[in-house]
């Protein structure tokens, strides 16, 4: 077999996407953003990653595969399809009028994104009715079944940062509402109780943030690159889902959700409103970080 996944963002997407490799057999080649390069190093011996936008993305241009998984919704990385040979596609693809459209099999995905064919409004819909991980929803188009199967990280030393909790209270500017008000106040009641907590920091490297994450008994934070991350190194999580789908994230046995009660207000929402980011309380939140803390 001859395998081409195209997965380029967002970091916690594509690290989720790496479940696929515990099924896919023969030769895989990746492609993804150059941010995302580092989490392939060394990752499998019939794994290769070629970064989007490079010569050696443009050498595969006509290449043949087995089988295409193409997982974003842009339309330039639907040309890039355009320009494969292939047995088998899932995903999404440009018809001749130049329209984005995705295979009947990636349906369960892809009728809850950017290009639905049901648009906009029924796709988002559609997601907040949705119960199913993503996992099992591309893996059941694909002709698998979704059994738990581990996210896939390349192994990374312990940074120096360690502690009982680690905190990602960082948002971005997509999903402001994704921020949740009491961090600080949750962290003074932590050390308060006498645990060694650290806000995550801004690292050069996905290796490092892996690293820092690694160091700490739990994570706590929203629905975040952090938090796909913990997942992936068997860090227990404590996420905070206030705009976007909780039910789309399998918990691996190690995740405690809450979601916001105003979550059918904001969901996939891409404003500001502060009423967002306090919903979930402080003493739910600390009272399920402190399980974990004293396991």
């Amino acid at each position: 077999m001859q395998v081409l996944i195209i997965k380029l963002n967002a970091t916690g997407d594509v690290v989720r996407t790496s479940t696929l490799l515990h099924k896919l057999t023969g030769e895989i080649t990746w492609v993804t953003a150059k941010n995302n390069v580092s989490l392939f190093d060394d990752l499998a011996a019939n794994v290769k990653c070629v970064c989007w936008g490079t010569d050696e993305l443009n050498a595969l241009r006509g290449s043949a595969y087995d089988l295409v998984i193409s997982l974003e919704d842009e339309l330039d990385t639907a040309n890039f399809v355009k320009s494969l040979k292939y047995q088998q596609l899932f995903g999404a693809y440009v018809d001749d009028s130049g329209k984005m459209r995705y295979t009947d099999s990636a349906k369960a995905w892809f009728d809850l994104s950017m290009i639905s064919v049901h648009g906009r409004a029924k796709a988002d819909q559609l997601k907040y009715e949705n119960r199913r991980t993503y996992q099992d929803l591309v893996f059941e188009g694909l002709g698998y079944r979704f059994a738990g199967e581990k996210y896939i990280l390349p192994k990374v030393p312990f940074t120096d940062l360690r502690g009982d909790v680690a905190i990602a209270p960082v948002a971005g500017k997509v999903w402001p509402m994704k921020a949740w008000a009491y961090y600080e106040q949750l962290k003074t009641e932590l050390e308060t109780r006498g645990f060694k907590v650290n806000m995550l920091p801004f690292r050069e490297t996905l290796k490092e943030h892996i690293g820092d994450i690694q160091g700490h008994r739990c994570l706590v934070g929203g629905d975040s690159l952090p938090m796909h991350l913990a997942l992936g190194v068997n860090v227990p999580c404590v996420s905070l889902f206030n705009c976007t789908s909780p039910w789309e994230i399998h918990d691996y046995g190690i995740q405690t959700k809450f979601i916001s009660p105003l979550i059918g207000e904001f969901f996939y929402k891409r404003t500001f409103d502060a009423r967002a980011t306090t919903a979930i309380s402080l003493e739910d939140v600390l009272a399920a970080t402190l399980k974990y803390c004293k396991r």
